[in-house]
């Protein structure tokens, strides 16, 4: 049985991992929290999952480093900078990174990416997400996700074709742009939809999150597939072999 340490465990996600890890039939093996022992964690992990914050994530890797373990980073909210973190751990440690855990996402954003580059630029993007009231950044990681998979449908730089806030008179929307609107409110775990926008037609990819659950479901199943496997960074489409 692989013993899977949570990195933010008093957060929304640690009891749903905890509930997660025990359904595998894998082993908790605890968890930390601002000011808590991560290197002991990391000394008693064959993998570690990190639901924590950005701020959090820099001293994160580098106790993984140093343990050598393994580690599923999942917060969301990530800057340039975190990824170039990511990227230099993973010189030295198998690290899987990623906006969304949840398996229903990760084929989502598959089929996404797919379209994308088969329905070209004639059809116009538009990426809407809904989450509840106490999200603090938008667009959410997901949303992202799928934006950046589209944009490689379409071998396009997302930041260069990204549009978001439209406010005012914006004028006609740019041909190869991808759009992104964000709603918060309620309880929603979070809905997303990806809009292929064509003349005289119209088609929509949709995921909607009833229960927090199914992150944890994801985030369990990668970290087990991570274990073993060389330095690295990783993604949730090879989990799923895609």
């Amino acid at each position: 049985m692989a013993r899977i340490g949570i990195i933010g465990s008093a957060g929304r996600m640690g009891q749903a991992l905890i509930d997660a890890i025990a359904a595998a039939g894998e082993v908790h093996a605890g968890g930390v929290d601002k000011g808590d022992d991560l290197a002991a964690l990391a000394a008693g992990s064959d993998v570690l999952v990190d639901f924590s914050s950005p701020h959090a994530l820099e001293g994160n890797l580098d106790t993984a480093m140093a343990a050598g373990v393994p580690i599923v980073v999942g917060t969301t909210g990530l800057e340039e900078r975190h990824h170039w973190l990511c990227d230099a751990a993973a010189e030295q440690i198998a690290l899987l990174q990623t906006g969304n855990t949840s398996l229903g996402v990760t084929l989502l954003a598959h089929l996404v990416r797919e379209a994308a580059a088969r329905l070209g630029e004639d059809w116009d993007i538009e990426i809407s997400e809904t989450h509840h009231r106490m999200k603090v950044d938008a667009p959410s990681g997901t949303a992202l996700l799928l934006g950046q998979a589209a944009a490689e449908g379409r071998q396009a730089d997302l930041g260069a074709v990204s549009e978001r806030g439209r406010d005012g008179i914006t004028g006609a929307r740019a041909r190869g742009g991808i759009g992104f609107a964000a709603l918060r409110g309620g309880s929603v775990a979070g809905d997303h939809t990806v809009h292929f926008l064509g003349d005289d037609e119209r088609l929509s990819f949709s995921h909607l999150a009833e229960n927090r659950r199914i992150f944890a479901k994801g985030a369990v199943r990668a970290a087990q597939w991570l274990i073993g496997k060389a330095p690295g960074r990783y993604t949730m489409p090879q989990v799923l072999d895609l």
